[in-house]
């Protein structure tokens, strides 16, 4: 017998998702009804009768027989009360009778646990059989049900055998996804598929997937009995005890008594967060979020925030559970972050970040000893188990700290969120998800994160990391995985352009492709702001200017390469053909691909389901939210929408009055500026203006303009409390890319009440407003008024030179001469003829002058 032949399971739809059988393939069946496993056995069985072959079947459970007696089926009755040795010596005997190339079905194995009370027992029988089957080049089929067997059982067979499927139920459509496929080179083997007569089909999109996964109950990793139960694990198993005899008396004490131990133990949900859990979470939501818990402890601000969105959705309308993406993530317990610390040597160290003079004392050497050290194998198991859950779909690994994302304290962009593509191997892919861990853990550590805790005064509370761990919302389109749309939300929109723009009706900030470039300022290239009463309305005037500031590049995660990638429009349209363009992009004769998404916006019921959704989530909160999420197309008229991130938004609006605007014969105006103004509407006195020339800044080195980031915070810090400081500069604030504006930490210019973006540092660049990116969220914490001066507009006026000359101007003493030539600080000392900056954000006006 040929052993790289391919031979048949007698389905053609199973050939292709396993490219065919090979000589000596062990084949494992995980299934949830008997009825899946017997469709696989009748199919093989019939196509090696048919060829003139022979099976062995041996029959040794208390289930239905899966094969009935004709020619060709030798049933062999083995009796498992004989004992374990007994048993593998029958068998034994009977393959070695067989001989080589034989085919073999097993009864369910699953049935043995409860024979000899251990799982370890089945582990014990696959591992020495296989082996033996495999040395005779035999075809063997075995069945195991899910969610039975614990990590001892599993593991060992999945380690030996071949072949290892999943077969799912779900809508009256049957779905396999193999877990191990070996001998085989093509990586799509891997894949969710969609088993018709004939056929497979690929299912690559997120709520596709998520669907078929929940088809049934979660019970947790097979891993979670590894270790023996403790307080944490056994509090919950008599709690779901509990659920269960109470099920029909929802109000009981027990019930209720038992439901708030269990929020306070996985969330420390505190005042208003956690009187919106108690209203919309249940004691089995809690129960279910435990099963996907790994290790002990909260789960966080950011999980919490993400969970409690979808039970207020949920609770509302019917029609969300049909819209929502379901989301099947994962949550690292805040248990194994402290552990972490301790077993890695780091606790000790990390105690001087609670004291306000030491707090950035050795962070750099503490935050490379986190990045070195080890978890314990039995947490490396949990982790791996939770990898082969997901693989080989992508997955995103998030910060969920203790103070992050709660009420006053949102911690936008203080701690990162890693891709791991979770290709190729497992080991390789265990490897990539320890980095990411290790990496956000050492983020507690990093000086913006320190920064931002001391300006909040929560340097000596408690923060402990826990992390979510999300299926990357999407699908796969050619090399390319993907969402369709992605952006963020706010229920208020601090950005009414015009006066047709109601702010309570809420704004959406839109991305094709991954969220990374709705949220993070990092390179030459804009997005679509839409306020939701009015979805045609832009700030941008005019069909030319629109198709110049619209979104160039796609971010999406490339699976040949493994890593997150940046392609423009054209290129990853090239290589990505099934993507559904018509939804977010459309042909202009002159320009091509231009990403404006009007079908989104105009022809389907997106905009309304988004408002709809703020103002839900609004309501519940009983405050302003902002929201991050991705819409992912069935066909152009079906869509998933997944809450991936919910959080309040601590917002003054753009209700207050600045008052009536001055004339021009009342002032001598140095600073006019029509669009672009975010914040609440303001009329207030300058003390000091801080200008980063254009000019001076653009013909610094790359190094250079970092360091004059750097060199900003004692320069703009306040002399008094009451000082009002304006700020001036290139580009983009808070970017990470030092080409596109000034590369500062926002926490380091926090004393700042005005900041303003120039858009002269280099031809074509404009500065694209912060909102939805995190630098915005911390401009809204500190109150801070936002204005992007548009240089090419007609109305518009900047008089820098006029403005350093009248007011005499001064260079910082600074140690580098070059830095300092771009920096003017103008101290206005003459009470009376003070600087004045008005501001109405209705209207989206902003002058800075000097009264007449």
């Amino acid at each position: 017998m040929d052993d790289k032949a391919r031979l048949s399971t007698g389905l053609p739809a199973l050939d292709e998702c396993t490219d065919g059988l090979r000589a000596g393939d062990n084949v494992v069946f995980r299934f949830d009804d008997l009825d899946q496993y017997e469709w696989a056995v009748q199919a093989r069985v019939d196509h090696v009768l048919r060829n003139g072959g022979s099976v062995h079947y041996f029959r040794f459970a208390g289930h239905r027989p899966l094969l009935n007696e004709r020619s060709g089926v030798i049933t062999h009755k083995v009796n498992p009360e004989k004992g374990f040795e007994r048993v593998i010596t029958d068998i034994h005997s009977v393959i070695r009778q067989s001989g080589i190339g034989a085919n073999f079905v097993y009864d369910v194995l699953s049935e043995l646990s409860s024979t000899y009370f251990s799982d370890r027992m089945i582990g014990n029988f696959f591992s020495v059989t296989c082996p033996y089957l495999r040395r005779l080049r035999t075809i063997a089929y075995f069945g195991i049900e899910r969610n039975v067997h614990s990590f001892h059982a599993v593991k060992p067979i999945r380690e030996t055998t071949q072949l290892f499927i999943d077969l799912y139920r779900s809508d009256g459509q049957t779905y396999a996804m193999p877990a191990k496929i070996e001998g085989r080179e093509r990586r799509d083997l891997l894949q969710m598929r969609k088993l018709t007569t004939d056929r497979s089909h690929f299912v690559t999109d997120s709520p596709s997937i998520a669907r078929v996964l929940h088809a049934q109950p979660w019970p947790g990793l097979p891993s979670a009995s590894y270790r023996m139960i403790g307080i944490w694990d056994r509090t919950f198993l008599e709690a779901e005890e509990i659920a269960r005899s109470t099920r029909s008396s929802p109000d009981s004490a027990e019930r209720r008594e038992i439901f708030h131990e269990l929020l306070s133990m996985l969330t420390g949900a505190q005042d208003r967060m956690y009187g919106l859990l108690e209203r919309y979470f249940t004691v089995e939501d809690v129960i279910r979020i435990w099963k996907r818990t790994i290790g002990t402890g909260m789960i966080g601000g950011k999980s919490t925030g993400m969970l409690a969105a979808t039970a207020i959705l949920r609770s509302t309308d019917a029609k969300w559970h049909d819209l929502l993406e379901p989301h099947d993530s994962f949550f690292i317990g805040s248990d194994v972050f402290y552990s972490y610390l301790v077993e890695n040597d780091c606790w000790w160290y990390r105690q001087l970040q609670k004291h306000p003079r030491h707090y950035l004392d050795h962070n750099d050497a503490i935050r490379d000893k986190m990045l070195s050290g080890n978890f314990p194998d039995y947490m490396l198991q949990r982790f791996s188990d939770m990898l082969d859950y997901f693989a080989p779909a992508p997955i995103i690994v998030r910060s969920s700290s203790l103070l992050e994302d709660a009420f006053g304290n949102a911690f936008a962009g203080k701690y990162d969120s890693i891709f791991c593509v979770n290709q190729g191997t497992q080991q390789e892919r265990l490897t990539a998800f320890v980095r990411a861990v290790r990496w956000i853990y050492s983020g507690t550590m990093s000086r913006e994160a320190l920064e931002y805790r001391k300006y909040r005064g929560i340097l000596d509370r408690d923060e402990q990391m826990a992390l979510l761990v999300q299926r990357v919302s999407g699908s796969q389109h050619g090399e390319w995985h993907l969402p369709h749309i992605a952006g963020v939300g706010f229920s208020f929109n601090p950005y009414a352009w015009n006066a047709d723009i109601d702010p309570k009706a809420g704004m959406i900030r839109l991305v094709a492709g991954l969220g990374t470039r709705a949220v993070e300022r990092n390179d030459d290239d804009y997005t679509r702001i839409v306020a939701l009463n009015a979805p045609g309305a832009q700030p941008t005037s005019g069909h030319e200017e629109r198709r110049r500031y619209s979104q160039r590049n796609i971010d999406a995660l490339n699976l040949e390469h493994n890593r997150i990638e940046s392609a423009d429009v054209e290129t990853l349209i090239e290589s990505a053909p099934t993507l559904p363009l018509r939804v977010f992009s459309r042909l202009d004769r002159d320009a091509g691909r231009v990403i404006d998404f009007r079908y989104l916006l105009q022809s389907s019921n997106f905009v309304s389901d988004m408002r709809e959704m703020l103002q839900t989530l609004e309501h519940a909160y009983a405050a302003p939210v902002d929201i991050e999420f991705t819409t992912n197309f069935h066909n152009e008229n079906a869509y998933a929408i997944n809450v991936v991130q919910c959080r309040p938004l601590q917002i003054k609006g753009t209700g207050s009055v600045a008052g009536p605007k001055p004339t021009p014969e009342e002032i001598d105006c140095f600073i006019e500026s029509h669009g672009g103004v975010i914040g609440h509407s303001r009329k207030i006195r300058i003390d000091r203006i801080v200008i980063v020339d254009p000019t001076a800044y653009g013909q610094l080195p790359e190094a250079k303009r970092y360091a004059l980031a750097r060199s900003l915070r004692p320069i703009v810090k306040r002399r008094f409390p009451e000082e009002m400081v304006m700020l001036i500069g290139p580009g983009r604030w808070g970017t990470s890319t030092p080409a596109l504006g000034v590369p500062v930490h926002v926490t380091d210019i926090s004393d700042t009440a005005v900041l303003m973006e120039v858009d002269i540092m280099h031809d074509g660049l404009v500065p694209d407003l912060s909102l939805g990116t995190h630098v915005f969220h911390e401009m809204v914490e500190l109150d801070m008024l936002y204005v992007a001066h548009f240089s090419t507009r007609s109305r518009n006026r900047l008089r820098l030179g006029t403005l350093r000359g009248e007011l005499a101007a001064n260079t910082p003493q600074l140690t580098d001469s070059d830095i300092a030539e771009c920096i003017s600080v103008v101290s206005v000392k003459d009470d009376r003829t003070p600087i004045i900056c008005y501001a109405d954000t209705r209207s989206q006006v902003c002058m800075v002058y000097r009264e007449r």
